[in-house]
This record gives structure tokens, sequence and C-alpha cells, in this order.
């Protein structure tokens, strides 16, 4: 999962930062409000955590400017503005979420799973498809109460593509949601289907049936 950090007290960002990629996450910061708006433009996130209280851009012309630009982005709202008005005005503007400063890492995690069932319509961690159980908290797959073998890279993809079943869903699209931005220029490389090879390969220890789909020169696609 692909996190931007939007947050100008440079200690905080990088706490947050720290946490969340030992957590698995992939996070990029964003330390103003401009150069946040053209990371936003830029690449696709799956949630943009924003602080309201920006040196140069007020964080909620900042979120307009987001939907305005069809960000996919889930938003939370990191703020030490405590005022009801401001949760307000964030969550009517499209925020899906607020929390006040100061807050624990724990529960910034569980916000962050939290919007992410709620945008791919899940109701609990654990997602049950073709007797597999994907468990987005702990991060593992199973089938049948054995635990598949995936490596870190290959849990990020899957999961992934899982989260997006029946969509197809790019090299491109895969690259910055596993790499950030840094992967962008050698998106087209044959590194992500290596990746998906040994992903089928492992499926096919314990699942019946091919539910993985290669769609030539665009991407993948996990049928539901």
């Amino acid at each position: 999962m692909n996190i931007l950090i939007v947050e100008d007290e440079l200690a905080l960002s990088g706490e947050i930062r720290r946490f969340l990629e030992k957590e698995g996450f992939v996070c990029d910061e964003a330390y103003t409000g401009r150069i946040a708006s053209d990371k936003i433009f830029s690449n696709e996130y799956d949630v943009i955590l924003l602080d309201l209280g920006l040196p140069d851009y007020e964080g909620l012309d900042l979120l307009k400017e987001s939907i305005k630009n069809k960000s996919t982005a889930s938003v939370i709202i990191l703020s030490a503005r405590t005022a009801i008005d401001d949760k307000i005005k964030g969550l009517d503007l499209g925020a899906d979420d607020y929390l006040s400063k100061p807050f624990s890492m724990i529960e910034l995690k569980s916000r962050i799973l939290a919007v992410t069932r709620r945008k791919h319509g899940l109701k609990g961690n654990v997602i049950r498809i073709h007797g597999l159980e994907i468990d987005i908290d702990k991060r593992k797959v199973f089938c049948n109460n054995n635990e598949i073998p995936l490596t870190k890279k290959e849990y990020d993809i899957f999961s992934f593509l899982i989260l997006n079943k029946n969509k197809v869903t790019t090299r491109l699209q895969i690259s910055e949601h596993i790499w950030g931005d840094i992967f962008e220029e050698n998106y087209n490389s044959n590194y992500i289907d290596v990746h998906v090879k040994n992903i089928r390969k492992k499926l096919a220890e314990y699942l019946e049936g091919d539910f993985l789909d290669t769609v030539r020169g665009i991407g993948f696609r996990f049928n539901e």
C-alpha cells in the first residue's frame, strides 16, 4: 500500500514513515502543500495522510484540489485543530477519516486499514475468496488453514490484485502501489511478471484452478 504523508513537522513525518514502513507500507513524504500537490498529481496513492496546518497551503484546499483532480486515494486528516467545524468541513469535502493530534501509531494503522476496508467494501480484515483467506492486518494468505509462503513483495502484489478483483490492474498501478514513484521509470520491465509467475506457482500448490489472468500488454486481473 502506497501512502503519502503530508506533514510539515519533519520529526513527526519521519516517525510516521518509519512506523508504517516497518508495518509493510510504502511511504512518500511532502513537507509543503506545493510539494504534496505535485506528488498527488503525478502519482497514484492508496492513502493520503493530510495535515491541515501547512506553511504554504490550507490543508482543506489541498483536499479540494485532490478531489478535483480525481485522485482515488483515501484521505485521513491529521491535525492538532480540535474545532468540530474543521472536522465537519474536512469530512463534508470528502475526507474519509479525521484523527486528532497527538495520536498513537497503532491507532493510525487501524484507521488506515479501516478506510481501506470501506473503500473496497470489506467488512473485516480477512478476505475470503476461492478457498483462500487473505488477512490484510497480519499480511498473510491461507488456503485450508495452510499458510502460502509468499514473500513481502509477492503478498503486496497479490493482495492488491485481490482488492481490485475483476478489474484489470496495470503494471504501472502495481509498481506505484508496491514501490512508489521510485519504480515508475521501470514499470515495463519483467520484474513484476516474475513476481506474478512465482505467485501463480505457489498458489497452484494449494489451490485448484487458475483465477489470475495476464492481460497482454496491460497487466493482470484476479477473477472472482
